[in-house]
């Protein structure tokens, strides 16, 4: 009751740690609205769209048909449409941007990226817990894969992506932000944000997730090395779990792509070049 999630000033994490309480302890309950078996059913859908991202709700319902699954495709679509995911191809969509909110221009198609903090972006993934499920956003530097900030929350509300967002920004600014076309990222909180601060706001195409492919390789990372090995029984513990896994994933884990450097190493030594350099 002492946090106020609509506060003009203050976000939820800054709330959160002058009341001394756990982030995770404010997102108390999981989603749990849906019944076991479509629970059963998201579960399923979520593994499978990492494998084949472009699969659509006609194709994902035929997936499930094969696997023995009796489900139709307008469950599907709900059900897709709940965590968010739509295929990476051209075509109707389960995801819509706000018709009132303003889409920018994708920035970054060619764009040379040769040090930290200029490229950082975001979004939200669909995380499965025992008992209902939650929905997990990051934000994460293109250039060294660092993930800067993250949050988990109980709705697909804006709030608690500005409020990751402030996050990340009181660590640094990049040069250009880029997200999809959701509603939580064209809201004027959210771009407000961006803008206030002079940084340059880039939005994916419609139906062209590999637009943003940086964190979709992350969401990948993390569910097959994480998400998916655990049976989260509490928000606390997948609060806990993720706390351990970003960390080892930004500090210990060797990434092929730095030439086996970890996030972390490559984002410092960015920084202390731009600093040198400028």
């Amino acid at each position: 009751m002492l946090i106020e999630p609509h506060h003009p000033q203050l976000s939820i994490v800054r709330q959160c740690e002058l009341i001394s309480l756990n982030r995770s302890s404010y997102y108390h309950s999981p989603c749990a609205v849906e019944s076991e078996e479509n629970l059963s059913y998201m579960r399923l859908i979520d593994e499978q769209y990492l494998r084949t991202p472009f699969y659509g709700s006609r194709q994902m319902t035929r997936c499930l048909a094969e696997q023995g699954y009796v489900v139709n495709r307008k469950r599907v679509q709900r059900l897709m449409r709940k965590m968010g995911l739509q295929a990476t191809v051209p075509g109707p969509h389960t995801s819509r941007a706000h018709p009132a909110h303003k889409v920018y221009p994708y920035l970054l198609k060619d764009l040379q990226l040769d040090h930290a903090n200029l490229v950082w972006s975001t979004d939200i993934t669909y995380i499965p817990m025992h008992v209902g499920f939650m929905y997990l956003a990051a934000v994460i530097d293109w250039y060294s894969r660092y993930v800067i900030a993250w949050e988990l929350s109980n709705t697909l509300d804006h709030l608690f992506c500005v409020s990751m967002l402030e996050e990340a920004l009181d660590h640094a600014h990049p040069v250009i932000f880029n997200t999809d076309q959701g509603s939580q990222f064209t809201s004027t909180e959210f771009t407000a944000c961006l803008l206030d601060r002079q940084i340059l706001i880039s939005m994916d195409g419609r139906g062209r997730a590999l637009d943003n492919v940086f964190i979709e390789r992350l969401w990948r990372t993390v569910k097959y090395e994480e998400i998916y090995l655990k049976d989260y029984q509490s928000v606390s513990q997948l609060y806990h779990c993720l706390a351990q896994y970003f960390d080892f994933y930004n500090h210990k884990r060797p990434h092929s792509a730095l030439g086996g450097l970890t996030p972390a190493k490559v984002h410092a030594a960015s920084a202390v070049s731009e600093r040198f350099v400028s």
